[in-house]
């Protein structure tokens, strides 16, 4: 069998971090506490460093499940309504959950620069529920369109690196 996996190279980069930076909702899959998994949409955005962050409440079940296991996963990319949508590139992030304890030096940093992204969350960013959740990347997964298929590392996101 072909391994239908192409060699990562600098236009796979490129089209992963454009459509990270593109993003500005997910489907985030979860592990719930009874094992079960789940799937919700959330608002995404990057944090200062180019790293996927978003903003949550406690009283989300995705929450409640992040905290509990931090294993994750991001589909980021929407369909654009052209063509088939099959053949429109996505990017899946393997990742782990890491919060952003709201007494932390960071905290009014990441809430100026996510504000900037998202100017709505401004109805709810201060409320004791929500906290910044921050998405460490273990691997990720890129389909460009049919047959364009890549594996990326975590160095393959780093803006610095494209």
């Amino acid at each position: 069998m072909v391994n239908p996996i192409r060699p990562t190279d600098d236009g796979a980069r490129d089209l992963a971090l454009s459509l990270m930076r593109a993003a500005r909702i997910a489907s985030l899959g979860v592990i719930t506490r009874d094992g079960s998994p789940m799937v919700s949409r959330i608002a995404i955005g990057l944090s200062p460093a180019g790293r996927p962050v978003s903003l949550v409440s406690d009283l989300s079940a995705h929450t409640t499940a992040l905290r509990g296991n931090p294993a994750c996963s991001l589909l980021l990319g929407e369909a654009n309504g052209r063509g088939d949508p099959l053949n429109q590139p996505r990017l899946t992030l393997q990742a782990r959950a890491r919060f952003l304890p709201r007494d932390s030096d960071s905290h009014a940093e990441m809430a100026a620069h996510y504000l900037r992204d998202h100017p709505k969350s401004k109805l709810y960013i201060g409320f004791a529920d929500f906290s910044f959740v921050l998405f460490d990347v273990q691997q990720a997964h890129l389909n460009g369109g049919f047959g364009k298929a890549f594996v990326l590392s975590p160095h393959d996101l780093d803006p610095g690196s494209a």
